[in-house]
């Protein structure tokens, strides 16, 4: 299990490189989803409006991943009609959290590799079908992501993992 120390940031609010960066981010889990939606159940099989939340805020910090994570379904479901505005308060739960524990492990470890993608996506997947049967009342509805996202948080980790490590060193 290979590790990898890689540079990351902490920005806040007060800089204006944070809304670039969440604003970059953005629009990366705006375009994303609509490749992913070309091809049948692409977006609940890939999960693509996630990507760029966990890589923003694992590098850049739980800030502009949490303005990533609002941003992006609000922006996708106004401009697109997805995801659904009933799906929203789910997705946006799960948003908002995967921001906070990948902020939270890369200020912690401060480092990335795979096994701690994968305890981020797990975590925030658990708890969000968790809130997410909550808020549905249905427990077969909340555990989609897992009967069906499967390929979608593989890629999470193994895509968030390449593209922290080796497209956005600096």
């Amino acid at each position: 299990m290979e590790t990898t120390s890689v540079k990351l940031y902490a920005l806040s609010y007060d800089n204006a490189k944070t809304y670039l960066f969440a604003l970059l981010f953005a629009l990366g889990n705006i375009a994303l989803p609509q490749l992913f939606h070309l091809v049948p159940q692409g977006g609940v099989t890939w999960l693509p409006i996630y990507f760029f939340t966990l890589i923003g805020a694992y590098k850049y910090g739980w800030k502009v991943g949490l303005l990533t994570a609002i941003a992006s379904p609000l922006l996708n479901s106004w401009l697109f009609g997805m995801p659904a505005p009933t799906a929203l308060p789910a997705i946006l739960l799960k948003s908002v959290l995967l921001a906070g524990f990948a902020g939270w492990t890369a200020c912690h470890y401060r480092k990335v590799s795979i096994a701690l993608l994968t305890a981020v996506v797990l975590a925030y997947q658990i708890i969000g079908s968790l809130g997410e049967w909550g808020f549905t009342g249905s427990f077969s509805a909340a555990m989609q992501d897992f009967r069906i996202g499967i390929p979608g948080m593989l890629l999470q980790v193994m895509g968030g993992y390449l593209f922290i490590k080796y497209l956005i060193r600096k």
